[in-house]
């Protein structure tokens, strides 16, 4: 544990910051999730829809470093191959 003030006062942040990336992260993850049911249950004008959405929230997360630039755009590109596809 913490001895000194300022390194009390780093472990409630990053504790907070913790909470609030799992937060962020189940949000990103039940999007996906939802946008890849749509696909699948061949709702493609809706998943087209949605897919606007998806990027939105893929491009916050990178924005605020919680997955990196890339990894948001490899997920943008199989997620619109999936619409496209069907």
């Amino acid at each position: 544990m913490p001895n000194t003030a300022s390194a009390k006062k780093s472990f409630r942040q990053s504790a907070q910051r913790r909470l609030v990336n799992i937060s962020r992260k189940q949000t990103l993850k039940g999007t996906i999730k939802s946008y890849k049911k749509l696909v699948a249950d061949k709702k493609t004008d809706e998943a087209r829809k949605e897919l606007a959405t998806v990027y939105k929230r893929l491009d916050k997360a990178a924005k605020v470093n919680l997955i990196k630039k890339n990894t948001a755009s490899r997920l943008k590109s199989r997620l619109s191959r999936l619409v496209r596809q069907n």
